[in-house]
Formats: structure tokens, sequence, C-alpha cells
């Protein structure tokens, strides 16, 4: 167990399935679709994305990084910035990896969102993998993909996590929990720590080195060597 995180790995439990048993494709990248709304937080995009975009370099296929956003149009950050969409719901190519980073709204009027919502849902029971960041982890358990899972969200927020979702296991004090196929995170800065983990899960931990020396983080970590 990583010195700074909290890991799960529970092969067979509830709705979300198993952490996947099947091999990675080789003939392609494995395709991880970010989903993207207005009010999406810097950190939490740009973290993981940075890490897994970063695999190309160090091993073959590696990872292809894209964002969808529900008509396939910008879309402004929390902070500020703007981000064009490679994707819209309708056009998104079938993804292995679906990440949910935290928004302004994902604790409230995105889950009213039906669309995004189903589009959640429905990509979300194919994938391999699932990764939520920070308040992520309320669009993935709203769409009943953390069912019979344990998991975690941004530390301010577990009250109103439990709250919201009383039938789900939520551990506090955790940078991340994997439990089968799902990977939800505190967020912040701890949105690397679940990244990089994901890396070494899929790909080993020469792999997730390389991915470390090119970020200036330090893998394995210090506590786990």
């Amino acid at each position: 167990m990583r010195a700074f995180v909290v890991l799960l790995l529970v092969l067979g439990a509830g709705q979300a399935g198993a952490d996947s048993t099947q091999e990675l494709p080789t003939d392609r990248p494995l395709r991880v679709g970010f989903l993207v709304v207005d009010g999406v937080y810097n950190s939490e995009l740009m973290a993981p994305y940075d890490i897994f975009h970063h695999t190309v370099f160090h091993t073959e296929p590696g990872m292809e990084v894209f964002v969808v956003s529900p008509n396939g149009g910008a879309v402004e950050t929390f902070e500020g910035l703007r981000i064009a969409a490679h994707y819209s719901f309708e056009s998104a190519p079938p993804i292995d990896v679906l990440v949910v980073p935290s928004a302004e709204h994902s604790m409230d009027s995105d889950l009213e969102n039906v669309a995004m919502m189903n589009w959640v849902r429905r990509v979300g029971k194919k994938a391999l993998y699932l990764v939520s960041l920070c308040d992520g982890a309320f669009v993935l358990a709203a769409a009943g993909l953390l069912d019979g899972l344990e998991s975690t969200t941004f530390p301010g927020d577990v009250d109103a996590f439990i709250e919201r979702f009383p039938h789900l296991a939520v551990r506090r004090g955790a940078s991340f929990v994997h439990d089968g196929k799902a990977l939800t995170s505190q967020g912040g800065a701890k949105s690397y720590d679940v990244a990089m983990y994901l890396v070494d899960h899929l790909y080993g931990a020469e792999v997730a080195a390389g991915v470390g020396r090119g970020m200036v983080i330090d893998w394995p970590p210090p506590g786990d060597r």
C-alpha cells in the first residue's frame, strides 16, 4: 500500500464492474476522454491530462487524450481559460478511460443535465476505467457508476457526498480510492497522484517513472521505495 493513498482493488464488486481483466489494445492508443463543461476547474482537468498525455513518450502506443463537451464547442474553465473541445457527445469515439474532472456545478445543476448524465452513464458503463477528480465523484455517483464501490471526493465535500448518496461507502483522508474499475480522487494537487497511479497500474513502474521524470514528479513516491 502506497504511503499517500488508500487503494482498494476489489474484483467483482458492484454495478460498476470489476477492475478490467481485458488486455490493453496493442494496435491503437488507449482512448482517454475527459468530460468538460463550463466551470470545469483547471487543476482537475490539466493534471491528469498532462500525465496521461506523457505516456506516448514512454510506451507504445500509450494514451490518446481528448476532451468532450456537450455540443463539441469551447467551454470556459472556472478560472477563465477557454478550452476547445475535440468532440461532442455525439461525435466522440468509443472511450476506454472516462475522466470526469470537477466543475463549478458538479454538486448541483450539472446533475440535472439529462443529456450529460445519460452520456456519462452510457459511456461509463462501457469504459474499462472511470476516473473522477474532486466533485466529479458526484457525477459518477449520480449516474449509478459508483454503486457497490468505495469512493472518495474533495475533503470539504465528503459530508455532502454522504448525505446525497447515503448508500455509498465513502473513504475519508485518502488521496484517492481505487475500487473495481473506478478511481475517485480528492482532486486539486492530489489529481497527480491518481493519474500517476493509473499509469503505473496499466503500464508498469518503469513507464510511470519515465512519465514522472518528465513531469518532475517522484515515482515511486519516496515512502514507497
